[in-house]
């Protein structure tokens, strides 16, 4: 188990981060947003399974979005080896 590598997502005024989880448990531990960096999750590649405190759990696939709001914790562990999370950073004047 590990962590997923990480790469800075920045495309004109679109900021994020690619995860990519390369073994099967590999984590991104439970963390939460505020208001100026909430996001949206999209499963680029693989699946995920994905909980927290305020949602329960839940298993993702390839194609799914989340739309996260500030404040809520979520952690996901990767249920298939190469899996890719892409975040993408919401505009809080949106």
């Amino acid at each position: 188990m590990s962590a997923p590598h990480e790469r800075i997502l920045k495309v004109g005024r679109i900021r994020g981060v690619i995860y990519t989880f390369d073994h099967v448990n590999d984590i991104l531990p439970m963390h939460s947003h505020g208001e100026n960096d909430v996001h949206i999750t999209i499963v680029a590649r693989g699946e995920f399974y994905c909980h927290g405190p305020a949602f329960g759990e839940m298993t993702l696939e390839t194609g799914q979005v989340i739309d996260w709001d500030a404040g809520i914790e979520h952690e996901f562990c990767a249920l298939a080896p190469a899996s890719r999370l892409v975040n993408i950073i919401k505009d809080p004047n949106f």
